[in-house]
């Protein structure tokens, strides 16, 4: 069972349910699992089913269905109009669960208006606040390290069949669904700034310097990665800047929802694996309890940095220093700490001997920090 199950059952007895997240996370196999498992009574359709494609358009089902799954909708450039009208007029005999990697939550732009009737969840991959019972902790975070979270390759633990599974992933994100929904001309070029990308995770990205690497304007740069965004393939990280004086708007900060993706050192796929961990922990308190989270860094004109700064209601809550094997508090995170007097400061440390508190802040390891969060 997945972390978001309880609450997607939950909410399913109130309102529709839109399920988004990256390709291959798991949201079929999610959706399916509530269907055995609390509906048996009723029925999966995939829109890229030929067969379940035309029993959608024609609403082509029984009223002793208690559950509808619509998987893979976004793909319908009508869904929000269609579904709207379905809940609308028999809302009484079914629940809806509604799937998709991406454009679900575009339905705050524009069109039909889709305000209160749905609750929108977001499925990550796996990370150490979620892990098998199968798996070690110490196993987990091998695997995360290597393979990344998503559940084919972390549950294989293979990296010779997570690099074909990766391979085989981009090339259906950029040339099936980046093509079918955005108005991309060259998926080549496309794929090289998402290699360029990968190489550039931890570090600041200047646009103008990616869009002349690869010969394209700063523009299609910013397009791009709004795109890619939209996809689940990466987030943006972006300084936090309303309660310094002495900052400086800096260029955003590029992750990846799959670590498996980053190209680069150990360090900085710790520091990815860190910032996806924090912004599923995020997007559950979004999820579930409506407060407004964001995952910003901090850096200001002398390079004091800290690697991020979780934002809840416009406050920051905790600042995170994210270090490969220096124990030793970072100077900037103990700048910060003092200046903004932050509920929480923590330096999560990957290969740490012994974890201690000092002056306001907690050292520790990720599997201490990245612990059944989600049951709390």
């Amino acid at each position: 069972m997945r972390y978001i199950t309880p609450h997607v059952l939950l909410d399913l007895g109130k309102k529709m349910v839109f399920v988004g997240g990256p390709r291959q996370v798991g949201k079929t196999t999610l959706a399916k699992a509530i269907l055995s498992e609390h509906f048996p009574e009723g029925r999966y359709l995939n829109w890229d089913l030929d067969e379940d494609r035309q029993d959608i358009l024609r609403k082509r089902w029984s009223t002793k269905d208690t559950l509808l799954v619509f998987d893979e909708f976004h793909k319908y450039p009508k869904w929000k109009r269609w579904i709207k009208g379905v809940y609308d007029t028999s809302r009484e005999d079914h629940s809806f669960l509604v799937t998709g990697s991406a454009r679900l939550n575009v339905h705050r732009r524009g069109g039909d208006s889709l305000m209160g009737r749905y609750h929108y969840w977001r499925l990550h991959p796996f990370t150490l606040d979620e892990i098998p019972l199968s798996l070690s902790r110490e196993e987990a975070f091998h695997r995360l390290m290597t393979v990344g979270g998503f559940p084919e390759p972390f549950l294989e633990g293979d990296e010779r069949e997570a690099r074909r599974w990766r391979r085989e992933r981009f090339d259906r994100v950029l040339r099936e669904d980046i093509r079918d929904l955005e108005s991309v001309r060259n998926i080549q070029l496309l794929s090289l700034f998402l290699d360029g990308l990968r190489h550039r995770v931890g570090g600041l990205v200047v646009l103008s310097n990616l869009a002349s690497d690869i010969e394209i304007s700063p523009n299609t740069v910013k397009s791009w990665i709004e795109i890619l965004e939209r996809m689940y393939v990466v987030f943006v990280a972006r300084p936090f800047t309303n309660s310094l004086p002495r900052a400086v708007l800096k260029p955003p900060k590029i992750y990846f929802f799959d670590n498996g993706d980053v190209i680069g050192d150990e360090g900085a796929r710790f520091e990815n694996l860190v910032a996806a961990s924090l912004l599923k922990r995020l997007h559950f308190l979004e999820d579930r309890d409506g407060f407004n989270c964001e995952l910003r860094y901090i850096r200001d004109k002398e390079g004091r940095e800290v690697d991020f700064a979780v934002v809840k209601d416009g406050a920051i809550e905790e600042l995170v220093e994210a270090k490969l094997t220096e124990d030793e508090i970072s100077p900037s995170l103990r700048y910060y700490t003092t200046k903004l007097r932050p509920k929480k400061a923590t330096q999560i440390v990957a290969k740490l001997r012994r974890p201690y508190d000092r002056d306001g802040i907690t050292v520790t390891d990720p599997s201490t920090y990245f612990d059944r969060f989600f049951l709390k």
